[in-house]
Formats: C-alpha cells, sequence, structure tokens
C-alpha cells in the first residue's frame, strides 16, 4: 500500500484545490478591504452641520426675526463654495467655541440678541461634534477591520501561494526512511514530504508501532531525520507519541542557523517595577522573533502598556502575521484603547533561520545595532527608522529594514534610556564605538556589558534600561 503513488497524487489534488479556494477566499477579503476603504467620509464638521446648527439656533432664538440675514449668507454660493460657513466651521473645530469676532459685521451690528444666539450656536456645534466624535469611532472601528481583511487576504495568498510552488521530494526518500524506520519496528504506512521555496521541507508521516510499543515523536524525528540527512523537529502542538493504533505526525525541518539570546535590565531609580518588556520566541517554523516595547513613563503603569504590546505581538506572530502587520494591527488596536495619550513603542525583529535573513521594524523605538562577527573585523550598523510610537496615528506604515547575517553576527536592541545614558550629542555614534570596541564574547555578557557601561555615566539610572542581545549561529 505504501508504494502507490495514487496516496500522493490524492494529496497532491487536495492540496491544489485548498490552494486555490485559498487564493479565493484571499481574494474576496481584499474586496471586501477594498469596499470598506471606498466608503470612507470626511472626519471634519460638514456643511450640513453648519447649516443645522443655525437652524437650530435661529428656532431657539430668532422666532420669526430674519434682521441679520445670518442663514441666507451662510446658505449663498460664491463659485461653488461656502466660504463663511466653511470659516465657521473649521474656527469652531480649532478653538472649540465661537466667539464675536467670528460672526459678521452686520450680525454684529443689527441683532439684538447676538449673546444667546452665539451661545445657542455654539451648543448645536458642541452636539455635532459630540456625535462626530463618536462617528469617527465608527469609523476607525471600520477601518481596524479592514486592516484585518488586508492582512487576512495577504496571509492567505502566501499561503496558497507556497502550498502551490510545494515540491513533493517524497519518492528519492522512501527507501531510507522506511529502512530506518524498520530497525525500530515503526510500521510506515503513508508519507508525504513537501520542499519549499526558502529551502524548508516538510514531512507528514503516518505511522504505528509494532508489539505494543510507544515511541515519542520527538524520537521518531531524530529517526527521520537520520534518514534523509537533515535535522527535523515535532511541528508545535502536535502529538507527542505514536503507539501501535496509526496516527499522523508532522515534522519540520530545522534551519542552517540557530539564536542564542541574552537580556540585561534596570529599572528607574525609585521603581520596583521597568516599564520595558521584551521577547524572545519561535513563532512560525523556523522563524525566530525579538522585540523590545518601552512604555510611556516607568512604573507598573508603563510596565502593564509594554507588556500588553508584546503579549498582542506574541499572538500574531504565532498566527503567521508578518511583521509589518503585525505592527499595524497593534497600532489599530492601541487606539482603539484610547492609548494615545501613552503610546508604547516597539522594535520588532524576525530572523529565518533558513536564510539567515533578519526583517527589523520599529513603531517609535530608539536604534538598534549590527554587530558583526569580531573575528572578521567590520564597525557596528546603526538600524533606525523615524515612526512615531504605537496608539499615535493611524494609519501607520512601519519601515522594513533588512540585512543578511552571517555566523557571529549580533542583532541588539536597546530601550532609549541606555542610549539617553551615552555621553556627548550624538548618542548613536558614542554607543557605535563602543560596540565596535566589544570583545568577542557570548551574548548574555554582551548586554551585560552594554548595561555597565551605560550605568557608568549615570550613576543610577534615570530611566528604564534594557538591554537585548541576539546572536545568529551557523
Amino acid at each position: 500500500m505504501f508504494g502507490n503513488r495514487e496516496v500522493h497524487r490524492k494529496l497532491s489534488g487536495t492540496g491544489g484545490y485548498a490552494a486555490g479556494r485559498l487564493a479565493e477566499i484571499s481574494e474576496s477579503l481584499g474586496q471586501l478591504a477594498k469596499v470598506m476603504k471606498n466608503s470612507g467620509e470626511d472626519p471634519g464638521l460638514s456643511r450640513e452641520d453648519g447649516i443645522a446648527a443655525l437652524e437650530s439656533a435661529a428656532s431657539m432664538v430668532c422666532g420669526s426675526c430674519d434682521r441679520c440675514g445670518m442663514k441666507q449668507e451662510c446658505l449663498e454660493d460664491q463659485d461653488g463654495e461656502n466660504y463663511f460657513l466653511y470659516y465657521l466651521l473649521r474656527s469652531f473645530e480649532k478653538k472649540g467655541a465661537l466667539e464675536y469676532p467670528d460672526m459678521p459685521r452686520e450680525f454684529l451690528d443689527r441683532c439684538r440678541k447676538k449673546t444667546d444666539y452665539l451661545r445657542e450656536l455654539n451648543r448645536s456645534l458642541g452636539r455635532s461634534t459630540m456625535n462626530l466624535a463618536w462617528k469617527n469611532r465608527f469609523l476607525e472601528s471600520r477601518d481596524a477591520v479592514m486592516l484585518q481583511f488586508e492582512e487576512m487576504a495577504g496571509i492567505l495568498g502566501e499561503f496558497s501561494g507556497q502550498m502551490e510552488q510545494a515540491a513533493d521530494v517524497t519518492e528519492a526518500l522512501v527507501p531510507a526512511v522506511r529502512a530506518a524506520f524498520r530497525k525500530r519496528r515503526i510500521a510506515l504506512e503513508d508519507m508525504l514530504v513537501l520542499k519549499y521555496g526558502d529551502g524548508r521541507r516538510e514531512a507528514f508521516l503516518t505511522a504505528r508501532t509494532g508489539n505494543g510499543r510507544c515511541v515519542t515523536v520527538k524520537d521518531m524525528a531524530a529517526l527521520f531525520g537520520q534518514a534523509v540527512g537533515a535535522e527535523f523537529i515535532p511541528a508545535r502542538n502536535g502529538k507527542t507519541l505514536v503507539t501501535r493504533k496509526s496516527s499522523m505526525v508532522r515534522l519540520i525541518e530545522k534551519g542552517s542557523y540557530r539564536i542564542l539570546f541574552g537580556c540585561a535590565k534596570t529599572p528607574k531609580e525609585g521603581e520596583e517595577v521597568s516599564g520595558d518588556n521584551y521577547m524572545f520566541r519561535n513563532t512560525l517554523p523556523g522563524q525566530v522573533a525579538l522585540s523590545l516595547s518601552d512604555g510611556t513613563g516607568s512604573g507598573p503603569a508603563a510596565g502593564a502598556d509594554s507588556e500588553q504590546v508584546m503579549e498582542l505581538a506574541e499572538q500574531l506572530l504565532d498566527t503567521g502575521f508578518s511583521a509589518r502587520s503585525t505592527l499595524k494591527l497593534i497600532n489599530t488596536v492601541l487606539l482603539l484603547n484610547g492609548m494615545g495619550d501613552r503610546p508604547a513603542t516597539m522594535d520588532l525583529g524576525l530572523v529565518n533561520l533558513y536564510t539567515g535573513v533578519l526583517e527589523m521594524m520599529k513603531l517609535g523605538a530608539a536604534a538598534s545595532f549590527l554587530l558583526p562577527d569580531r573575528r572578521g573585523g567590520g564597525e557596528a550598523e546603526v538600524l533606525e527608522s523615524e515612526t512615531v510610537p504605537a496608539g499615535v496615528l493611524n494609519p501607520v506604515e512601519p519601515v522594513m529594514i533588512s540585512r543578511k547575517l552571517w555566523d557571529g553576527d549580533k542583532i541588539i536592541m536597546v530601550s532609549d534610556g541606555v542610549l539617553d545614558a551615552m555621553p556627548g550629542v550624538e548618542k548613536e555614534k558614542a554607543f557605535r564605538e563602543f560596540l565596535d570596541g566589544l570583545p568577542d564574547t557570548g551574548v548574555q555578557e554582551t548586554a551585560e556589558m552594554i548595561l555597565t557601561f551605560a550605568l557608568s555615566f549615570e550613576g543610577e539610572p534615570r530611566d528604564d534600561m534594557t538591554v537585548l542581545v541576539g546572536g545568529i549561529y551557523g
């Protein structure tokens, strides 16, 4: 039964069907996002709002009096534009209330109830502004949904493309795997091995044990890797044991690179809790994320804000969102949560362990640094982009910084407390010169040396200080 290629043809056909369906769903989500984007409206007070406010003020104050001609003047077209009405609305939006100098001279000279009229006009425009605030909140929520549609469409489209382009390399591996499994009394019933564009391979095995024995999936992955000449690991959230009952397991090829992490941090003087939070995490297969968030201020409140940013990042990255999508969605969520008055920065780097490529994005974060392998010389590189912190502006478009990493290179992320402690005006330059003089040490030792250097200028930290170091090794 195992040698029957019909199994693989069925799986291939199923994969092609699934890829097609995912592509259709991706296109539909993209169209929904486009429709929502095209239905945008001007977020300011409209001409209709102004006319309604004038009519409401007149009905409350003027009665049958029309001596001032206020309404008529606002309704007159001047080359197709209501300049006076536009001026009134923009003045109210800017100052929060209209004053006598904002009103027409004729109105001020002739109206006997100008004080009452101005008070009612401001009250009516205030109600319109309140309604507008709720309307804008709704539009922000709509934009968040639109963004999610767009990003989900991109993820599904990318996944569909991977499925269509994946090569079936099962046949060449069958003899070696079957022989290795037979020695351990593992009956291999079906197998499918796919190779993706970045060289990563993924295996789906249906197997059972003989004589009532049990084998861990971790041991099976090691056995499979020995047979095919590469290192494989079990997929996350999969089965952990293979028994005499047939079951399918998923194995993933490990990347050519590995990453070691180090961290050193200290809270601001007088605080017990740091406002900084960080993350080291394996997200998708063959991808590692390192991230740093600095909450506004210091102490528990800032720490809670930056912790929320890190938790959101973990959830989105685990789901399959890209770095850009993750930062954009986090920014939208924080805006909707009303965190614009206490924004949190975010520094996010994703390393592909198959290619060694780093993709880094920032939202208001301090500069990061790339320190080349000390054995090969070379100068440290500053990685920075000019973006505001998360939760301040919508929409936001993070700038991607991409670099190829080599054996021994180190990625260094710091919170602004570390850079602010550097001597002189050009903080990044002073820090880079310090990095160029560092010896070739491990990642934890490097992080501790950096923090010690920053504290040597401060004595006691004036702000939260956090140093993350990720070293890549081939």
